[in-house]
């Protein structure tokens, strides 16, 4: 990463030259000479357009040569073919700074390379271009509201997109950068130079592609440590999106689980739509961050209060039932027949007064039992259909306000109107607002995920671990020196070997120990109770599968066992990852699966179990008994570790980890290195 002072030039130049400045309103050079004029007060503005005619009724410069001094930041709209001759001049000029709008230019490396040997630096090509609200910088399409939200963009119309609908929300933008094909100053750049500015609360990032992953994921951190979580937005759940991202500017998106592994580490979280990023961000903004899941619903609908139940379940969210004290509280502002449990129904009392919303949000909010309260239905749209309810509606958002500022968990709002005097009200004095009770609720959704995953440290742990040999009993005796379990088992070479195994407790199970999926290839035999078996059994797959390396472990027969899987490998853009689900031959059928970046801590890897579906079958199911989590945890972790210390290993399995009452056994593994990617 390079120096920061390095980007001062996009921040706040001292002297900015539009080089393609257009009178016509139709084109991006009148949108980028009017922008820069916008802030002529605070810097030098110079127009270049080659015939030399006014714009915006400002004497133009032909070239970059008959400018009266060297421009600090050069901003290129040109045809892709005169980009090249144009840095080139600037270059030797002395600019060291480019924004570069066109898209299409061609021989990218070699303008790189260009860029390199003067150290100089670009944004582009292909920006929509940037905004700095306190710098007063304008140099893109469109118009900006400043305000406390940044904006880093791989698409320049989405990053626009995500600062339109902000607007909506009451909710500005304090920096906008468009990084285009990010050929010289990358989105983690920009990210890394947000980290210390002061006007920027939350961060705005769309990318298509992760090449720098890992990287990206420490600065990701940084920024949540100084109080500016990112919320990412990306492509890769569709195989359509897929396809778009490997024809388009970014390079071949990771599967979006790795992605929200990375988010997990970074104190970032991942969200679907544009729409989605910004009402979380207005929450954020507004509110502090729920401390838990445990959500009061509040409604003057029983069907809209239902709704919102409904959709905060399917958002992994809690509606508790409240206790019998809370409810006693509640019901002494509500008539017989409000509902009191949660969701709350009023059953009237708004209509009859409004200021019972207020008092049960404070309730609630006072109360140890909820960890956010989201109120649903018709507040807001009292003042535009009866003027003559106005002031008192007003008295109510001003309360709501007051609420919403004295206590350490948030209060959402949810109304029928989108934009009365009401609603504007509420929004001016802090309070999130949302015109549908799925934006409040996913809003919820995505603060609560980043409380619960504020960002880790991806330490690398112990010593560097090599693979002595291939197949199972190398990969057995390479965990088992890190503390995974495995059953008491014998290496044979040949039928001489079978001796040896004498002294393994019956049952016993024959391994041709070099196959990846032995089942498949009927290179596993179960159930061995003698030695005379174990010999017909050895000669026989022997017959079929030839020489190689064979194990014979005792077999583990212990009762309540559930099958589960631990898993680790080196994703190809964020690194090493560790993984847990289910197991056995059913695995890739379930898919139920935990990824985490590596390595873990045995509080990440126990958060990962239980995050699982089948984490019910753990915990003793249908009157069984529990088996042992934290071995199996231990498990992760040890998997983790090897994966993050060793980067001769690209692939890991432990597949099936059975795991009983009294520990984990692994009964299978598999470890891939780069030398040796197919064994």
């Amino acid at each position: 990463m390079f120096d920061r002072r390095s980007l001062n030039a996009f921040r706040d130049p001292a002297s900015v030259a539009v080089v393609g400045a257009s009178g016509d309103p139709a084109k991006w050079g009148h949108w980028l000479a009017r922008g820069a004029r916008a802030g002529g007060h605070r810097r030098r503005v110079y127009l270049v357009n080659r015939s030399g005619a006014d714009v915006l009724g400002e004497a133009t410069y032909r070239s970059i040569e008959e400018l009266p001094e060297t421009p600090e930041l050069v901003v290129v709209c040109v045809p892709p073919t005169a980009v090249r001759p144009l840095v080139e001049e600037s270059l030797a000029r002395g600019t060291r700074a480019f924004l570069v709008i066109t898209a299409g230019v061609p021989d990218l490396d070699g303008l790189t390379s260009l860029l390199v040997e003067h150290d100089a630096h670009m944004v582009g090509p292909n920006s929509l271009g940037l905004y700095d609200a306190a710098a007063e910088l304008r140099l893109a399409w469109g118009h900006f509201t400043p305000g406390p939200l940044a904006i880093v963009s791989q698409s320049g119309q989405l990053g626009s997109e995500i600062a339109n609908l902000a607007v909506r929300l009451g909710l500005g933008v304090s920096r906008f950068v468009s990084v285009g094909n990010q050929t010289s100053i990358t989105a983690r750049d920009l990210l890394d130079d947000l980290v210390d500015d002061p006007d920027t609360s939350v961060v705005a990032l769309y990318l298509e592609g992760f090449a720098d992953g890992a990287e990206l994921v420490p600065v990701l951190r940084a920024l949540a440590e100084a109080g500016k979580p990112t919320i990412l937005l990306t492509t890769g759940a569709s195989a359509g999106s897929q396809r778009l991202a490997r024809s388009h500017t970014g390079s071949m998106t990771p599967t979006l689980d790795v992605v929200d592994a990375a988010c997990r580490a970074g104190g970032a979280v991942r969200v679907s739509t544009p729409l989605e990023l910004v009402n979380l961000a207005s929450l954020l903004v507004s509110a502090p961050r729920p401390p838990g899941r445990r959500v009061a619903v509040v409604s003057d609908s029983g069907g809209q209060g239902g709704i919102a139940a409904d959709v905060a379940a399917a958002r992994g969210l809690e509606v508790p039932v409240l206790t019998d004290d809370l409810q006693a509280r509640l019901a002494a502002s509500l008539p017989a027949a409000a509902a009191l449990a949660n969701p709350i129904d009023l059953a009237g009392a708004g209509e009859a007064d409004m200021g019972v919303y207020a008092e049960l949000c404070r309730i609630l909010l006072r109360s140890d039992e909820v960890d956010a309260v989201v109120l649903s239905g018709y507040l807001g749209c009292y003042g535009e259909d009866n003027p003559a309810t106005r002031e008192a509606e007003f008295d109510v958002a001003d309360r709501l306000a007051e609420i919403a500022r004295g206590h350490g968990a948030p209060l959402v709002v949810h109304s029928m109107s989108d934009d009365s005097e009401a609603v504007r009200r509420m929004r001016e004095h802090g309070v999130a607002v949302y015109p549908a009770v799925e934006h409040a609720i996913a809003a919820l959704a995505g603060a609560a995920a980043l409380h619960e995953s504020p960002g880790r440290e991806l330490k690398v742990p112990g010593e560097e671990r090599t693979l002595a040999g291939i197949g199972y009993w190398a990969a057995r005796e390479l965990l088992g020196g890190l503390g995974v379990a495995f059953p008491a088992g014998r290496l044979v070479r040949d039928r001489a070997g079978l001796e040896a195994c004498a002294a393994l407790a019956v049952p016993v199970v024959l391994k041709a120990a070099w196959l990846e999926h032995k089942s498949e290839h009927q290179g596993v035999a179960l159930g061995i109770g003698s030695m005379d078996e174990l010999a017909t059994a050895y000669d026989e797959m022997h017959d079929r599968l030839g020489d190689g390396e064979y194990v014979v472990e005792e077999q583990d027969a212990r009762p309540n066992v559930v099958e589960m899987l631990v898993g680790a490998r080196r994703d190809r853009d964020f690194g090493p990852v560790v993984v847990v689900g289910s197991g056995g031959t059913e695995a890739e059928l379930y898919r139920d699966v935990r990824i985490e970046l590596a390595p873990v801590d045995q509080e990440t890897a126990r958060r990962m179990i239980d995050d699982l579906r089948c984490r019910p079958l753990l915990s003793g199911w249908r009157g069984r008994p529990a088996v042992d989590v934290g071995a199996l945890a231990a498990m992760i972790v040890a998997a983790s570790e090897l994966i993050a210390a060793s980067p001769s290993i690209s692939d890991l399995e432990i597949n099936p980890v059975r795991v009983a009452p009294d520990g984990a056994l692994a009964v299978d593994a598999l470890v891939i290195t780069k030398e040796n990617p197919l064994v």
